[in-house]
């Protein structure tokens, strides 16, 4: 036996959650701005103010089909001088006592000042010259789109640290964006370990149980819009798991790793980053989650977010969703990257936790009955909330902030959520 004292009590303090969060991001960088190309930039973050170059409309043009008239002419039978169509300049002019047929989009005529739609309008003849009955009377600007009404010249449509999703895009392309200046996306990698795992497909020997985490974390990771990647399932050896961690390090900007940052004798990863990088954060003051492992360290000349995170699977992704989400969401530049934080309505008596803070699973709805008829969130518990059940995690979009105390929390108690999801509001 070895004459080394066993060590018992954990020598980190156990932080609440907003002070680890706080941590977190203070040791957490934005990552450069790349340049990508409009059909790759949906889900990133703008890195720079997006500004137009040119008015949009470039020219007056026609919101409906009709016929360009001048204003002042008011109803009556008129020569039709010409058309425009979408995509092409008139080459003529419409003067009093005359008109032009116009498809909508197409640029006005000079000399006309309004449009009168189709339907107010009645042909009379066809022929080398057309004419047509104008049958209402319209005011100069009617149905014509000014040049830069929709966007102005030198007018910043996106600002940095802004979303990408689909009218951005169509913004991005009215803009003539054809690159885009966003932050990069994190490469994360994630590394179950632990004798006891075996992959999904394989028949489970005596004492084994399957590696969910990894699989879950994996997709986690994925709704985040950063990079996962896969570093397996490691057994509980030092040099196997110090191989394993360096790799990563050195391929990664982050690793998550699932299991081995208790205090059981097996429990490795703490003693191995301590002498990698430097330890923030080695306990949560919550449940479920306590066991949690934080630490930066320099691979490649860069700074590298080390996460360790709980074995048991809810543990896992809550704290997952806790801290390093934020973190994913602040290398990709987003300018708020914590969960949104929602008040909501229990809708049924929950228990507190007598030692510690609780994030409980819920799902939320609306119900446009509470708040006197304003509407308001609805929490439902997702159930019997052991840190080992995973199915209190299936379908959970919040989790409920429950404070530590003894007894319960009656149903109808106003309390704060936090909103999962995958990128979330910048």
């Amino acid at each position: 036996m070895s004459d080394q004292p066993i060590v018992t009590k954990s020598p980190y303090p156990m932080l609440p959650v907003p002070e680890a969060l706080a941590i977190v991001l203070r040791e957490t960088a934005v990552l450069p701005p790349v340049e990508i190309s409009l059909a790759d930039c949906g889900g990133h973050v703008l890195a720079a103010d997006v500004v137009a170059k040119e008015p949009l409309p470039p020219f007056a043009a026609s919101v409906k089909d009709g016929y360009a008239v001048v204003a002042a002419d008011g109803p009556g039978d008129y020569a039709v001088a010409g058309e425009v169509r979408a995509g092409t300049m008139a080459d003529f002019r419409v003067t009093p006592g005359t008109v032009a047929y116009i498809t909508t989009g197409a640029p006005m005529p000079e000399g006309a000042d309004a449009v009168v739609m189709i339907e107010e309008t009645e042909p009379l003849s066809s022929g080398p010259q057309p004419r047509v009955r104008i049958g209402r009377a319209v005011k100069a600007g009617d149905d014509v789109r000014p040049v830069g009404v929709d966007i102005a010249a030198g007018q910043v449509l996106l600002g940095a640290g802004e979303e990408i999703g689909a009218a951005e895009v169509g913004l991005l392309a009215t803009a003539g964006m054809a690159q885009v200046s966003v932050y990069g996306r994190p490469r994360v990698a994630v590394l179950a370990t632990g004798d006891e795992l075996a992959e999904p497909g394989e028949l489970l020997r005596p004492g084994q149980i399957r590696d969910s985490n990894r699989w879950m974390l994996l997709e986690a990771v994925r709704e985040t819009g950063a990079v996962p990647v896969d570093m397996g399932a490691a057994r509980d050896r030092l040099v196997e798991l110090s191989d394993r961690l360096q790799a990563a390090m050195d391929d990664c900007d982050v690793l998550v790793t699932s299991g081995g940052v208790s205090m059981g004798d097996m429990d490795l990863i703490k003693p191995l980053l301590e002498g990698k990088g430097t330890i923030h954060i080695g306990r949560l003051f919550m449940k479920p989650g306590k066991p949690l492992m934080f630490a930066t360290a320099q691979s490649g000349g860069a700074t590298k977010l080390l996460f360790g995170l709980p074995g048991n699977p809810v543990s896992s992704l809550v704290t997952f969703n806790l801290l390093v989400v934020p973190a994913l969401r602040k290398m990709m530049g987003y300018a708020h990257p914590e969960l949104a934080r929602v008040q909501v309505t229990l809708a049924q008596t929950v228990s507190l936790d007598p030692e510690r803070p609780e994030y409980h699973r819920a799902v939320l709805t609306w119900d446009g009955r509470l708040n006197g008829g304003a509407g308001g969130y609805l929490a439902a518990s997702t159930g019997r909330q052991v840190s080992s059940r995973l199915l209190s995690m299936r379908s959970a979009n919040a989790l409920l902030e429950l404070p530590a105390g003894e007894g319960e929390m009656a149903q109808g108690t106003t309390v704060s959520a936090l909103l999962l999801g995958g990128r979330g509001n910048v």
